[in-house]
């Protein structure tokens, strides 16, 4: 197993928070599973910072920010049972990653945490 890329990205959550007032924003960044798990949640802000941030640090991880037809949307983040969080993972997300690193096989790590004012995500990318 060989690490092919690590990608971090951290924002203030002030950022997203007024960014989220605009719904164009939130549809144009976020999947339709991300925006209906997000009204369990009372704090909009951090949920979509954490979010956010995630989605910066797999395109990182990637090593081609977004171009070559990866958009936000394309990037969802989801918790398991025990609120762990990982990437839900599309046919165009595997091809990329795929195509990219010449494998059929490979893992992501997600981890992702955040205070009052600052959201990080860190995502490692693993071929097997």
């Amino acid at each position: 197993m060989k690490i092919v890329g690590i990608g971090v990205d951290i924002i203030n959550n002030k950022r997203i928070q007024s960014s989220i007032k605009n719904k164009g924003f939130i549809n144009r960044v976020f999947g339709k599973d991300e925006i209906l798990i997000s009204k369990k949640f009372k704090n909009k802000a951090n949920y979509f910072s954490k979010r956010f941030v995630a989605k910066e640090a797999f395109a990182k991880a990637l090593g081609t920010g977004f171009r070559d037809n990866l958009n936000f949307k394309d990037i969802q983040i989801i918790n398991n049972k025990l609120g762990k969080p990982y990437y839900l993972l599309n046919s165009k997300i595997k091809n990329l990653i795929k195509k990219k690193n010449k494998v059929k096989k490979f893992n992501l790590f997600l981890s992702i945490s955040d205070e009052k004012e600052y959201s990080i995500a860190f995502a490692i990318i693993q071929i097997i």
